[in-house]
Formats: structure tokens, sequence, C-alpha cells
């Protein structure tokens, strides 16, 4: 088929261009790397997001033990370690002869706790730094982050910091291991408030750990959701294969194409998984990995969407070729790989925390828009397929067509059901407290598609009566001459004895009624 095979020629093109994108990226994972990061200025305190990650409690909370790091790098532990942490001052903050304290502190709470940092005076504005009305109402140390002790949670927040000394240019945190006993969404924030300390840069690590691995919690289900895909995707596999391999005499063109899109997705899911199982295992993403699966992935559904298509328009089935539409349904499924790969490209490539509302909307909307292009353009050709196949009376055609038609339909709907309730779910979820369950939300895209696929599979699987479902070269698939023969009106029906006389005597009749036609009239001219 050309257009997959340009397709695959496109996309071969597109990974080779966006590969240039890794160079942006850096590898970040639960190991979260600071590289000269700089301090934003919030309220009365300048502020530096160091990670946000759901982690489950320690397997061994009884022990309740605040051991080394040594010990708590043990498996069933989870932790955040702060390694190699400095801070680095401007000269001119080193050489300032004001006594404003020069303190840095690392902030770590748990989301339910997010109210105990900050406090206000006289019930006016909520400040994190204390200020001196607020150390003489609230007992807090001026200069100093405000935090209360959580009542949920004993022991949390965790604020430590550390000073510089003299004119020093560089403050050192000592390395320090956070033991976590209780399941929850943990933030960590750097923050100073002498605004002489403008400038600050921050260097170093901390390190994130579940019991369970280096998986950040929302990602950890997925590690086991896409082993099972893998699997059932083989079980799939097996089937078809089974079947192709049986009956390869009748194979279909339409066929050969469901044929890849299988291979494509046990590609996919098996990558899916080792980049999950290589992530929990180092702590840091592996990026080869995530970045083949990724292409996979966008090339599976684009090679699927652009089958979906050309089946609904009745290529290989009713018409023998696309005719004119082959470039336009090239450019559309090209368009559309391209935009899947930079999505999910920077959505998953050495990234962790979710990407801001507005750099997420810039790369979703063109997607978006592609799909509902898809499918507006899929089911007006299945519209006209139909009326095509029951005007020639075709049953068997018409029959998987229908069933074909029914199994998209469902399909969208429960689409549009379930962006309602991933809309729902992310607005009144501003602060991820449902982290555990977030996971559900990119399985069950996957899901959805692996039934349509097996949908697809069931309908047309290869078999001894495959060959009934092929366009026919013979003119009676013709819908074009089908069409046009309806506005010719029928001429007079012959006689048996005409039908079988021969041209000379047809010509004969002919001119033996040209003459009685002149015999006529010239009974009239008398």
């Amino acid at each position: 088929m050309t257009f997959h095979r340009s397709t695959m020629a496109s996309s071969s093109i597109g990974s080779a261009l966006l590969l240039l994108l890794l160079l942006f990226l850096g590898a970040e994972a639960s190991l979260h790397d600071y590289l000269k990061d700089r301090f934003v200025h919030k309220g009365n305190a300048f502020v530096l997001h160091g990670g946000s990650e759901g982690l489950y409690g320690s397997i061994a909370e009884s022990n309740g033990s605040s051991s080394s790091s040594a010990a708590t790098a043990s498996n069933g532990d989870s932790f955040i370690r702060f390694e190699k942490i400095t801070f680095t001052r401007t000269k001119e903050a080193a050489e300032s002869k004001e006594n404003n304290p020069n303190l840095v502190q690392a902030v770590i709470f748990e989301v339910e706790d997010r109210k105990s940092i900050g406090g206000s005076a006289y019930g006016g504005q909520r400040a994190i730094c204390c200020t001196p009305d607020l150390a003489k109402m609230e007992s807090c140390k001026e200069g100093a982050i405000i935090y209360r002790p959580s009542s949920k949670n004993p022991g949390w927040p965790q604020v430590f910091g550390v000073s510089f000394e003299g004119t020093d240019l560089v403050a050192a945190m000592p390395s320090k291991t956070i033991p976590v006993t209780k399941t929850g969404m943990y933030n960590l924030y750097f923050m100073y408030c002498n605004p002489k300390l403008d400038g600050l840069l921050v260097e170093g690590k901390t390190i994130w750990k579940n019991p369970t691995g280096y998986l950040p919690g929302r990602m950890a289900p997925l590690m086991n959701f896409y082993g099972c895909m893998s699997l059932a995707f083989v079980i799939l596999g097996l089937f078809w294969f089974y079947q192709y391999a049986r009956f390869w005499r009748e194979v279909l063109p339409l066929q050969n194409c469901v044929t890849a899109v299988i291979a494509l997705g046990m590609l996919e899911m098996t990558l899916w998984y080792f980049d999950y199982a290589e992530f929990n295992e180092t702590g840091v993403r592996p990026t080869v990995i995530t970045m083949w699966a990724v292409t996979f992935g966008a090339i599976k559904r684009t090679v699927s969407r652009v089958v979906i298509l050309v089946v609904s328009m009745g290529f290989g089935v009713v018409r023998p070729t696309l005719g004119g539409l082959t470039s336009k349904v090239l450019l559309l499924g090209t368009t559309f790989f391209i935009a899947s790969e930079v999505l999910e490209l920077v959505e998953n490539v050495g990234t962790i925390s979710d990407l801001s509302g507005k750099a997420r909307l810039f790369l979703v909307l063109p997607v978006a828009f592609l799909d509902a292009f898809f499918i507006l353009w899929i089911f007006i050709s299945l519209s006209k397929t139909l009326g095509k196949l029951q005007a020639r009376r075709m049953t068997a055609k018409l029959d998987i067509y229908r069933k074909f038609t029914n199994a998209l339909g469902v399909a969208v709907v429960v689409s549009v059901g379930w962006i309602v309730y991933e809309l729902y779910f992310k607005s009144t979820d501003v602060y991820n407290e449902r982290w555990q369950s977030a996971w559900i939300i990119p399985a069950f895209w996957q899901v959805l598609s692996f039934s349509l696929l097996c949908i697809i599979c069931a309908l047309w699987a290869p078999s001894q009566s495959s060959t009934r479902f092929a366009y026919l070269d013979d003119g009676s698939e013709d819908f074009n001459k089908a069409e046009t023969l309806g506005f010719i009106s029928p001429g007079p029906v012959l006689s048996k004895d005409t039908r079988d006389s021969s041209p000379t005597s047809n010509a004969n009749v002919l001119h033996s009624n040209v003459g009685s036609d002149g015999d006529m009239e010239e009974d009239k001219r008398e």
C-alpha cells in the first residue's frame, strides 16, 4: 500500500528531526538534579521548587527508624535524600555589611499539611517569612520560614537549612536522609527570606525512593499495567498470526495492515514496560528506551487511524484505489504523527513533573484537533460507503461494515465520556491529592485502543471466506458505473427471433421500416 510506505518514511524523517529535542531535555528522574537553578520571588520569600512526588510509607513503618542513608537504601524503605546540595551567592551579597540573616532552608511537607506553612498578622495577607510583627505574635524567628507542626503527621513538616558564614560565597547543606513513614504526596521547596541574597543559585540533587523502587508513586502502577498489556498483545498476536498462517493465500491488504498494528503494539507495550522497570531500578529514566517507546506508539496510533480511515472509504473492499484522496490521507497522517511524537516526547522523555498548563495546552490542542478531523472524515466516509453497499445489495459487506460502524460509534461515545471525566478529575485535584489513582487516566486510553483492535481482528480475521470481502475487478462493484446507469432510460425489448437474427436481416428490417415510412408519407401527400 503506497500510503503505508509513505507514512513510514515520513515517520523516520520526523523521528530524526525530533531527536534534536533530546539535546534540550534533561534526564531527570527520581534523582532530581539542580544545575544552578534560580529562585523566584513569591510574596515576601524567594522560592525554588525542588520536586513533588507521591511516596508510599515504608514497609517497616513500625520500627520508626531514622537510620543512616546506607540503611534506608535497602528495599522496603521510603525516603528523600539530600546529596551535595550547595548554594552560591553573589559577591555583592557576600560583601554586604547588613546583619540580615543569610539563612537558606529546605521545607518538605505532605500536601495535607500545606496550610501549616506560612502565617499572617491580624488576619492580613499570608506571609511565608517571619516578619517583626509575626515574630512577636507567633514566636517565630525573624528571617526564617514560618511553619507549624502537623496535627496529622507528627514530626512534619521537615524544615532545616544552612547559613552563609562571613564573606563565603558558597554554603553547603549537610547530606541528610528523611525517612517517609506515611503515604502521601510530598513537596520540597528551597526558600530564603533575605532580599540581599537575590541571585542565589543551587546545585546538587535529591533522591526520592518508594518501598518498591525509584518510580514515583503515581507512575509505579503503570509498570505492572504495561506488563499486563504486553501479555494481552501477545495473546492477540498468537490468535491473529495463527489465522494468518492458516489462510495466507486469502489474506487481504487490510489484514496486512492489522498485522502491522499488532506488531507495533507489542513493541510499544514491551518498551514501556522495560522503560518503567529500568527507571524503577536505577532512578534514572532511560532516554533511549523511552524515545523508542514513544516513537513506536506514535507510529501505531498514526497507522491505526489511517487504516480505519481508508477502510471507511472502502479501500480494498469496495474500491481498488483512493484516487485523488491518497495525498490528503498521507498529509493528515504525517501531520498527526509529528504532533503526537512531539507531545509524547516532551511529556515522557526525561521528565516527571507535570507540564505547565500553557505548555501542555499548546502541545495537546493540535493532536486533539487532528483526532477530531480523523473522526469526522471517518464517519462521513462510512456513511457514503454504507449507502452504496445498501444500494448494490452487497449483504455480506454491508453486515460487516455496520458492525464496524457500531464499534466505532461506541468507542467515540466512550472516549467523549472519558474526556469529560478526565477534565473533572484534573480540575478538582489541583494539589494531586488523588495521585494514587491518576495512572488510570493514561491506562484507559490504552485499554480502549486495544479493545477496538480486538473488535477489528474479530471482524476481519483471516479465514477461508476472506476473499468475499475483497474488491472484485469485474465491474460488478463499480459504484460510479452503477450511479451512471441509473440515469439511462431502458431501450425497447426485442423479441427472441429478432435477437437471434443476423445483422443483415436486422438491416433489412430497418430498411423496410424506412420504406414503409416513406410510403406513409406518400399516402399523406396524396
